[in-house]
């Protein structure tokens, strides 16, 4: 117990559960849970609700995730947020963590399987850069509550993949009603039922298709990679990007 550590959960839903669930198993212990709607939870962020945690794990909405960066910014607590669609404040985020001399980390996946999925289609991009006969292409499917379309995911494999095809130099993730220009890669997104997560990436030839699918179970894997990831952070700073310190944060 004494070596655990003592982390606080932000946001109570499926994520937050499943965190709670292993963190004893990863090294780490719930100290505190804040969420406005969880009846034995803090309401808001301050220095009351996080107690004695060392490291914040966000996993709330898009539209809360800067509010709740920022709170624990100023509190000087390192911070691990895996709440997708807010990247758009990222510039913002990156000067609260530089102000206030902090750690965190961000990602579109936490996933340990998806953070080697990304590493396996960098590597297959680079591979059929050479081959302009085959035209690449994405899918994601979500279950139908995932407040974000595309998938946080989707727009990182995208850009693994415009990085190393030369031969692209645009993602489109709307729907077609126009066709696809020759520079152009097309990611689409599906919202059904319960789906955990599923990214495939493939390559098409006339004459045949190559596919790289990731396809997650359920959660257990983001859990994980979240609670490693906090662990990893509670004694650095600056603002990382989860894919970029996997294999240090794993070792």
């Amino acid at each position: 117990m004494a070596n655990r550590l003592p982390i606080a959960l932000i946001g109570y839903g499926r994520m937050g559960h499943i965190l709670h669930d292993l963190a004893a198993d990863n090294g780490c212990e719930v100290v505190t849970i804040i969420d406005p709607y969880h009846e034995d939870g803090h309401k808001a962020i301050n220095r009351q609700a996080v107690g004695d945690a060392r490291v914040c794990i966000d996993f709330s909405q898009p539209d809360a995730a800067p509010g709740n960066i920022r709170a624990v910014c100023e509190l000087g607590l390192p911070m691990v947020v895996g709440t997708t669609g807010w990247q758009r404040h990222l510039a913002e985020v990156g000067e609260m963590v530089s102000t206030h001399g902090v750690g965190l980390v961000h990602g579109a996946n936490f996933s340990v399987g998806m953070n080697a999925f990304y590493a396996i289609v960098d590597a297959a991009a680079e591979l059929m850069n050479g081959l302009p006969g085959y035209d690449p292409f994405g899918l994601e499917l979500h279950h139908n509550g995932k407040a974000d379309s595309p998938s946080g995911t989707a727009h990182t494999l995208s850009q693994i993949l415009l990085a190393r095809l030369e031969r692209k130099t645009a993602a489109r993730f709307d729907r077609v009603q126009d066709g696809i220009e020759p520079n152009e890669l097309h990611f689409a997104s599906v919202r059904a039922g319960a789906v955990p997560g599923t990214h495939i990436v493939g390559f098409d030839s006339p004459a045949d298709t190559i596919e790289l699918k990731h396809t997650a179970r359920n959660r257990t894997g983001f859990a994980v990679g979240a609670l490693l990831a906090a662990r990893w952070v509670a004694e650095r700073k600056g603002l990382f990007d989860f894919r970029d310190i996997f294999f240090e944060v794993i070792r």
